[in-house]
């Protein structure tokens, strides 16, 4: 019992201590799952949860794995107290189903509710991705679903200890539904043990400080991040952002659908309405509203969240309005098998825009806008029978090394990952080598894979593999392969697409790799090893679904980079060079691109750039953009220096920062208007500047998009004085892009950035 001296109930070190040590048995709870767990998935890759629940099912602490994740299980608890379940000391509940609270079926997850002198004090929760859960596919990825009961064993919520007794029939029912009964028995147990670590631990610090102290430790993180998010909030501008993404193929048939969300930011409340998204599709590619309110949080948290204790108080805030059928909020039967690489991801990829939208608009926070980053996950699996006759599957993480995003104030990091992920993790090859008969030809850094932009976007991984045994299957899907998620901001163009390529017999004949590949030495000095010959490679598309792969075949795939922000043609030419030099920026697109005129050296590496070269190719881009002689566009322009007021700025007006190029302006009467760095006026009394801008048909580099899907077209938006970009949009050929940028300039309640400081016009 506790037998430390009484301390006041307000005492802030305390406090402080009991908050360190829950976070400390959130991340023990980690260490366990991860120590115990047979999964490359988990020990080597980061694809799991651990975190600590209020009683009511708020989440209070969280791991830094997969935000996405943090809801569903709350979601899971909730609906055992809904369902008025009769719980004891002891109990380890287990569930997947995507309509109750996981993201889908392969998704397995587990709740204790930690009880302590006989009070429910918290609970404990913990996911992980299972790389089988039955169904019609291995894998429980099913492109050819039709219903969610062709897609695995949907447990929905179901004592599997019950008052410290495990349940054999419970557990041997589960292993019977799954090809891989070994590993995913290994990790259920891995579950239980992660669960009695968090229930030893938080009895210990309730003994030692008590059972109110630590109750009011874990409610008061909460409504402390609730607190700061809200007053950040009220630092950004009141307004409207308008964003959407797209996917194509539902695993049937080669649809387009869309995720559209309209984000209204009033004061320190945000209401996210995705009302307009495309309804329910027929194959797996849908999410549950447990996926929507999962993939929110993969966005908001790391984007909102910097700074601020991460638990359930982020989103306390938001509302999400979503109305059920939509391919965000699929009602049962509906498949949802790939829901947390399909919708879920691209909910992530909208809200992550928007919020960076704001973030761009708010003076505090503008070198933390980010463009969004590795805009999908391509899917692989591998199954079959191993070297010695064993039953084997893996689930490759690889698709993890994405590009980051941009940021305003730098490039994304290089495989950095996506935002929902925010310390991602790969196995080693020699890992997965020696786990599976897998084979790495190759994995590396992919050249041109980050969006263009004055700061460059990260680029991504791409590998190419074969089996060391006759035959095994290979599920491969993705979408992102016609459409470049990874977009941009202030003008950055998006990541590349994916590209999934297959070749049959390329490794047969008695030389085999010799014959089958080429060296790397012509293409990059930064890599050594075989490179896959790509004139041999079929492109596969988006979702080929199950395929036979050969110990002569080779199956070879480039994930999507981060997207850049700015146009590319601000950016330093050093940059350039630095780029070329590493091998993530080719020469041709240091020129077609970013308008850079290298200066090469004896070995092919480029010394540095011809200034006077690089500054007129750039003036003939920006002519061409506007489709006018290049004497007729202004040779010297604006950098896009944020502390630099517009051309346009009198005296006494006040400005405030929307994008890259791109100034509100406060005129003396109280008008507001819109214009470019430069002094080109777009819009009079509200921020749609694409009111006044210059559009044109913008050709994407062949990375980004040589495989656009033939519903989509990619429009440029251009300052009409000087034709720098100032926004790229990728929408449906039939369809305006919407404003994405409607700010409240007046009215009462208006809050934040859109009182900016007087600026006087400099001399």
């Amino acid at each position: 019992m506790n037998n430390m001296p009484a301390r006041p109930d307000d005492d802030p070190v305390l406090d402080q201590i009991v908050r360190s040590r829950l976070v400390a048995i959130t991340d023990h709870m980690r260490l366990a799952l991860q120590a115990v767990s047979g999964s490359p998935t988990v020990t080597e890759a980061s694809d799991f949860f651990t975190g600590l629940y209020l009683p009511t099912g708020s989440f209070a602490t969280m791991g830094h794995q997969v935000t996405f994740e943090a809801p569903p299980v709350g979601a899971l608890i909730r609906h055992l107290l809904a369902n008025g379940t009769r719980l004891r000391d002891g109990d380890r509940i287990i569930g997947n189903d995507p309509f109750v609270g996981a993201l889908h079926q392969n998704d397995l997850q587990m709740c204790a509710p930690l009880f302590v002198d006989g009070q429910l004090v918290a609970w404990a929760g913990v996911m992980a991705h299972e790389t089988d859960m039955g169904g019609m596919d291995f894998a429980s990825w099913s492109p050819k679903a039709r219903e969610v009961w062709q897609e695995g064993l949907r447990i929905p919520a179901v004592k599997l200890v019950d008052g410290g007794e495990l349940r054999d029939d419970v557990l041997a029912m589960i292993l019977a539904a799954t090809r891989l009964p070994a590993q995913v028995g290994l990790d259920i147990r891995a579950f239980i043990a992660t669960l009695n670590v968090a229930a030893e631990r938080l009895v210990e610090l309730c003994h030692r400080y008590g059972v109110g102290t630590v109750q009011r430790a874990m409610a008061g993180m909460v409504d402390d991040a609730e607190r700061a998010i809200r007053e950040r909030l009220r630092q950004m501008p009141d307004g409207v952002v308008h964003t959407r993404d797209f996917l194509e193929h539902d695993g049937h048939s080669n649809r387009l659908y869309v995720v559209d969300v309209v984000a209204t930011k009033r004061g320190d409340h945000l209401t996210l309405d995705f009302s307009r998204s495309s309804p329910q599709a027929p194959g797996f590619v849908n999410c549950s509203r447990a996926g929507l309110i999962g993939g929110v949080a993969g966005a908001l948290i790391p984007t909102l969240g910097f700074g601020i204790a991460w638990n359930d108080g982020l989103l306390k805030p938001v509302t999400v309005v979503a109305p059920d059928g939509l391919i965000c909020t699929a009602v049962a039967p509906a498949p949802v098998g790939s829901a947390t690489v399909e919708t879920v991801w691209v909910v992530s990829n909208v809200v992550a825009a928007a919020l960076n939208r704001l973030l761009a608009a708010t003076p505090h926070f503008a070198h933390r806008a980010q463009a969004v980053s590795s805009g999908t996950m391509a899917t692989f699996n591998l199954s079959g029978h191993n070297q010695y006759g064993e039953r084997f599957g893996l689930h490759l993480m690889d698709p993890l090394a994405g590009g980051f995003g941009a940021f305003v104030s730098h490039d994304g990091q290089d495989a950095a990952g996506p935002i929902n992920t925010p310390c991602p993790s790969i196995a080693d090859v020699e890992v997965n080598e020696q786990k599976t008969p897998l084979r790495y030809l190759y994995r590396r850094l992919a050249a041109d894979t980050g969006g263009a932009g004055r700061r460059r976007g990260g680029v991504s991984v791409e590998v190419a593999l074969t089996v060391t045994v006759s035959s095994t299957e290979a599920l491969i899907m993705t979408h992102g392969a016609e459409v470049p998620n990874a977009t941009g901001l202030s003008g950055g163009l998006p990541g590349s697409t994916v590209r999934q390529s297959f070749a049959r017999g390329l490794l047969d004949g008695p030389a085999g790799l010799e014959h089958a590949v080429v060296g790397l030495a012509a293409h990059s000095t930064r890599f050594t090893g075989p490179a896959v010959d790509a004139a041999a490679m079929e492109n596969l598309g988006p979702k080929p679904g199950a395929r036979v792969l050969r110990d002569t075949d080779v199956f070879a795939v480039t994930w999507q980079g981060g997207g850049g922000v700015g146009d590319p043609i601000d950016r330093q030419p050093e940059h350039v060079v630095a780029d070329v030099r590493r091998g993530v920026v080719s020469p041709a697109a240091a020129l077609d691109t970013y308008g850079v005129v290298l200066v090469g050296g004896a070995t092919g590496v480029p010394e540095g750039w011809h200034e006077e070269q690089t500054r007129r190719t750039r003036r003939a881009i920006r002519a061409a953009r506007l489709g006018c002689p290049v004497e007729a566009v202004s040779d010297t322009t604006r950098e896009p220096d944020p502390s630099t007021p517009p051309a346009g700025l009198a005296d006494g007006e006040r400005w405030l920062r929307l994008t890259d190029r791109l100034a509100a302006i406060c005129g003396i009467d109280g008008g507001w208007r819109v214009e470019t760095i430069d002094g080109s006026l777009l819009s009079v009394g509200s921020t749609r500047w694409r009111e006044g801008a210059r559009s044109f048909p913008i050709q994407l580099p062949a990375r980004a998009g040589a495989t656009l899907h033939e519903q989509l077209t990619t429009t440029g938006w251009l300052c009409p004085l000087t034709g720098h970009l100032l926004a790229v949009d990728v929408h449906r050929r039939d369809e305006t892009p919407p404003h994405d940028l409607d700010l409240f300039l007046s009215g009462e309640g208006q809050t934040g950035a859109l009182v900016p400081q007087q600026v006087r016009k400099p001399a």
